[in-house]
């Protein structure tokens, strides 16, 4: 079988050496992008007279067929002809003929790979987007559902304030915001053109790289060859901003798994996305929320992967960058199925309400805000903060909770509490007077919520 580049040699290449050299056993999912890339650079060369008109309409319906072939599934990949880009023209030559051993005028692999690679992390980038689009609706529904469903908030995994459980939601609704900018910002800048590069030096051949950007929708033009056929760094902007959004989805996973659990009850996972124990026959285990979370681990390393990759080598291309693929292929794919997970598993969630809402009155949730009462009566608030740890102190001592305390009790500790405290301590109270914006009142919720449809539809 001969090589792209076997003219220089005598020999055979050694059958370890093909199995280490190989890509095509992966990098054939980039044979779309390939093919397109190929038929804007044909007729590139034809507009440009570099090849003739009807060598230029040959490739371009060649390669037209190629595509078809390539989505039907119907081409057999030859691993002796090392990578995707080899079996496509020798797919293209025994098509159309001596016009397929022009396509390569004017382009190297280096550059040809580098601009694949660039249509394909554009492609995902938009994917992903919209799978981050999805999961913000099923939200937002899932949000306006339960609008008036209160639930412990936590520090330190300790019950600490109450919140709104549509507040605790448009919580991973920012999170998913601020990775749709970032892959928003980073589209930017995976969308320059290395295509003219060639090797490494640029072509001597009268190309019109615009004219090729154009057809590809490319808004800029490398502007320099070396770093254009040896750059990797939007690969790896990407795979960290795919491990932000597996950091996201995991943080969700240990909630769900969490409240999910019967210490906590307070959801239950639809059949769907849990599974059983091949020995315990009462187990349903929340398994979707597990591999997320365990997927994430992988997604980081292969972030890490490519750093490695990168860290050492020279400029300007050099054969260990063929292993850049498939840390990217893994991590786009892992959080496009992780994202469509959640947004189908967070339909069948069933809210235990009463469950979230007699958690509340655990935990003296109603302490910063008996302080801040102590404030408004004017003490001091670190002096308040004193005063109320004792109360609860108090509290623990003889089993009672802040609101079943007497008013003769409360004021054994401050003399300045009056009959309006039990009103204070009210949960109703407590989240309306959180009512600055961002805040967990319900009316500002209601306000956020409104805001956040508004911010779907405009992007």
């Amino acid at each position: 079988m001969s090589k792209l580049w076997g003219g220089r040699f005598d020999g055979t290449t050694h059958s370890l050496m093909e199995k280490l050299g190989e890509s095509v056993s992966f990098d054939h999912r980039l044979a779309p992008w390939d093919i397109e890339a190929s038929r804007a650079h044909a007729k590139m060369l034809a507009a440009c007279g570099i090849i003739t008109k009807e060598e230029g309409s040959l490739l371009d319906q060649g390669l037209a067929e190629l595509a078809e072939e390539v989505r039907n599934g119907s081409v057999q990949w030859d691993s002796r002809l090392e990578d995707v880009h080899g079996n496509i023209e020798a797919l293209l030559i025994k098509k159309v003929g001596d016009a397929g051993k022009k396509l390569h005028t004017a382009r190297s692999r280096n550059d040809q790979i580098a601009t694949d690679m660039r249509l394909w992390t554009r492609d995902q980038a938009d994917a992903i987007d919209a799978a981050l689009h999805a999961l913000q609706h099923a939200i937002l529904h899932f949000a306006e559902e339960h609008v008036q469903v209160v639930l412990p908030g936590y520090t330190h995994l300790q019950p600490a304030q109450p919140v709104l459980l549509a507040h605790h939601m448009l919580a991973y609704f920012e999170m998913f915001s601020r990775d749709r900018e970032r892959f928003a910002q980073l589209r930017k800048r995976i969308n320059v053109m290395p295509l003219g590069s060639a090797a490494l030096a640029g072509t001597p051949h009268p190309i019109d790289r615009a004219y090729t950007a154009e057809l590809l929708g490319f808004e800029k033009l490398s502007a320099n060859s070396m770093d254009a056929v040896s750059d990797r760094d939007y690969l790896i902007e990407f795979c960290g901003c795919a491990s932000l959004i597996m950091m996201h989805l995991s943080r969700w996973s240990e909630e769900i798994i969490l409240w999910n659990s019967p210490p906590f009850s307070f959801i239950s996972l639809g059949d769907a996305f849990t599974t059983g124990s091949s020995i315990m026959p009462q187990k349903k285990n929340p398994d979707a929320a597990e591999l997320t979370r365990g997927k994430a681990a992988r997604v980081f390393a292969d972030h890490q992967a490519l750093l490695v990759l990168l860290k050492g080598l020279p400029l300007t291309y050099n054969r260990d960058l063929q292993e850049d693929k498939e840390p990217v292929f893994h991590a786009s794919d892992t959080v496009q199925l992780c994202l469509s997970v959640f947004t189908a598993m967070l339909r069948t969630i069933t809210v235990r309400r009463d469950v979230m809402e007699r958690a509340v009155g655990d935990g003296f949730m109603e302490a910063t805000d008996l302080a801040d009462y102590l404030v408004y009566k004017g003490v001091p608030f670190r002096e308040a903060h004193h005063i109320v740890g004792e109360t609860v102190r108090y509290c623990i001592g003889v089993g009672k909770t802040l609101t079943a305390l007497s008013l003769d009790e409360f004021r054994r500790f401050c003399p300045e509490v009056e009959e309006d405290v039990f009103d204070a301590l009210q949960i109703e109270t407590i989240l309306a007077r959180r009512c600055q914006p961002g805040a967990t009142a319900p009316a500002q919720v209601r306000v956020a919520l409104v805001e956040a449809r508004k911010r779907l539809a405009d992007i």
